[in-house]
């Protein structure tokens, strides 16, 4: 078996012919992306996991955004970067608007030589591995540190990114509520890098059940439910042939159980139909949005209306606005978690009480609620009747972040309330050393790279060129701040 380093570098060669066709590439020389600042509004995020694809993470999260709201998470295309999706999509605007968090995950021509998201590639594109499993983190560490609501996680890309969604949709239904492809590629279209510029001319000629099996399969057992699917196609794309969009149809309605016949359709503006797919209980759970005359790029449309939005530039089109479609169809201009129809957030939710392994928390009850969902870090982990909770089984010397939902007889949850750390007492756990090369620290979520740098994460001191020639020791204490340590580590354990 090749060592992981060596199986990038032979993956960064190969790549160059793999993409060769898109126009990002073509227009522009091959070089790295550039890395996303950290400016006002988009920040990096380090330390969020072991991040096995050795990716970045950028977050937009606005000041006004409670705890309990809904999180997207927007990849990026070819040689493209997380600010400029954060700059010229137009999702910050809803999140702004709507109320939600924004993860913008980048790769780098450390991945891939043009920084494409690898969804030609099973060892970043499946469950559990590389690149995917990455982004996977990124949306726990938003669970736990933003308190996103985990039964409202949303993933969209353009491109590369969209192949990238795609598969992730395939791979965890149980983490992603919906998503949307831009000029994308059907789930697992291509699971080796000779098949990647077929696909994108010209995906294989499956049935719907064959192109569903294919997501089937990234998950095997799994019954649902499946994520909603928006699918954006520009009909005079050359680079993903719109073909990928019809394969994309047949793979998700497939997927639902339902035909290849639209229950309805609509113009919208820039000469877009919007055909929709509904599920058994009337509601959609696959569109298709063709753009007349669009060439390859994510849908946008500058302006002040409530349906505009974005900024044109490369590979950004004056179309329409997809960032509100896509929004509109997830729900997300109803509001979280309960879709903006439910009753009103608990207020004064607060914590009473702490041990080593328990948390004890209250709220004000909510006239009309008939239970309330106590949420740890995004995540639910009860109903109960009365306006107090305490939970359990927790680990000493950890923090968690709790948020409370009121739900009414019908079943409806309202919104969600503002979110309250607990820290449980006792359990400090001893610093740890560890020694590896600065390739292996990144890789182990010890560190991350910006400028052919590593940075240790939390002290951010340089560790010096990321390769696998540079060897330092690293401190940890507290958990996830890392210190460099060569001139000699005390440490509980390694």
């Amino acid at each position: 078996m090749r060592p992981p380093i060596l199986r990038r570098l032979l993956r960064r060669v190969a790549s160059v012919a793999v993409c060769a066709v898109l126009p990002l590439l073509t227009a522009h020389p091959v070089s790295a992306a550039p890395a996303a600042p950290a400016a006002a509004g988009l920040q990096q995020v380090t330390g969020f996991g072991s991040n096995p694809g050795n990716l970045q993470m950028f977050a937009y999260t606005p000041d006004t955004v409670a705890a309990g709201a809904p999180l997207v998470v927007a990849l990026h295309g070819c040689t493209q970067s997380a600010n400029a999706y954060y700059t010229n999509s137009g999702w910050t605007k809803y999140a702004d608007l709507w109320g939600f968090d924004v993860v913008f995950p980048q790769t780098t021509s450390a991945n891939n030589a043009l920084s494409c998201f690898g969804w030609f590639d099973q060892a970043e594109s499946t469950r559990g591995r590389g690149e995917a499993a990455s982004v996977v983190q990124m949306v726990e560490y938003a669970k736990k540190t933003y308190g996103s609501d985990g039964r409202r996680v949303y993933v969209t890309g353009l491109s590369a990114g969209g192949g990238m969604t795609a598969d992730l949709l395939a791979a965890y239904p149980d983490v992603f509520a919906g998503g949307s492809v831009a000029s994308g590629l059907p789930a697992q279209c291509a699971t080796g890098q000779a098949a990647a510029s077929a696909c994108q001319t010209g995906p294989q000629k499956l049935s719907p059940a064959q192109w569903g099996d294919k997501v089937r399969g990234s998950y095997p057992g799994w019954t649902g439910p499946w994520p909603r699917v928006a699918i954006w196609q520009g009909t005079s794309d050359y680079t993903v042939y719109p073909a990928n969009a019809t394969a994309l149809r047949d793979q998700w309605t497939d997927v639902w159980g339902i035909g290849q016949t639209p229950s309805s359709t609509q113009s919208l503006p820039g000469g877009t139909t919007r055909s929709v797919y509904t599920d058994t209980s009337g509601q959609p759970a696959v569109e298709t949005f063709s753009v007349s005359g669009m060439g390859h790029g994510l849908p946008v449309s500058p302006g002040s209306g409530a349906d505009s939005c974005g900024a044109t530039a490369a590979y950004f089109l004056n179309t329409v606005c997809s960032s509100y479609h896509t929004g509109v169809f997830w729900g997300l201009d109803k509001g979280a978690p309960g879709g903006g129809d439910g009753l009103p957030a608990p207020a004064g939710l607060k914590v009473t009480g702490v041990t080593d392994s328990t948390a004890s928390l209250t709220w004000n009850a909510v006239t009309g609620a008939a239970s309330y969902a106590v949420y740890r870090d995004g995540t639910k982990v009860t109903t109960t009747a009365s306006a107090s909770f305490t939970d359990t089984g927790l680990t000493a010397g950890t923090s968690y972040r709790y948020s409370v939902t009121a739900t009414d007889s019908s079943g409806t949850a309202g919104a969600g309330s503002a979110a309250v750390t607990a820290t449980t007492s006792g359990g400090t756990a001893p610093a740890r050393c560890f020694t590896a090369t600065n390739y292996a620290h990144v890789t182990a979520g010890r560190a991350h790279t910006s400028g052919g740098h590593a940075w240790a994460n939390g002290s951010n001191q340089d560790m010096g060129l990321y390769n696998v020639f540079v060897t330092h020791t690293l401190r940890e204490s507290p958990a996830g701040h890392f210190v460099i340590a060569d001139s000699g580590c005390q440490a509980g354990s390694a």
